[in-house]
């Protein structure tokens, strides 16, 4: 399974081993979501990059109860079902399920909107992980990419 972790376990986390960070932004009412939770998050090599590359966050977007992020309060958005760290966190553009690549120490986000399929999950991952990002445009390696996870 990946190892999924709380906000609060992955800034801990950070102060001592810092990592790519993945969010995969969900509701409990979202189809996709649910395919990918079934799909997606249970493919051996989706869980063995991510838990061996990234410290990865399941993260309600409706959840009710207060997050503290950069030792910031989040609570549901005003006048919504929104908790304000999703709407941060995908700059207000709110679509499920959205996933979000951070560099180390939660830096330079890149939301991905979408199911995310397998070959995809892997292209971004790797393209973020492998810090490609930094210096290939991603049409470029997106291009040459061949995928090898099934």
């Amino acid at each position: 399974k990946i190892n999924w972790m709380t906000v609060e376990q992955v800034q801990e986390k950070m102060k001592t081993e810092p990592r790519k960070v993945y969010v995969d932004i969900y509701t409990d009412w979202c189809h996709w979501c649910k395919v990918m939770d079934k799909k997606t998050f249970t493919n051996k090599y989706v869980i063995e990059y991510m838990n061996a590359n990234y410290y990865c966050i399941h993260f309600n977007a409706e959840r009710k109860d207060a997050v503290t992020f950069n030792e910031k309060q989040y609570g549901l958005y005003p006048k919504s079902n929104t908790n304000s760290l999703a709407v941060e966190w995908t700059n207000g553009q709110l679509s499920y399920p959205t996933s979000i690549f951070f560099d180390e120490n939660f830096i330079n986000p890149q939301p991905v909107p979408g199911y995310m399929e397998i070959n995809n999950m892997e292209m971004i991952a790797k393209y973020i992980a492998e810090n490609k990002h930094k210096s290939i445009p991603f049409e470029k390696y997106k291009n040459s990419f061949k995928p090898t996870w099934k």
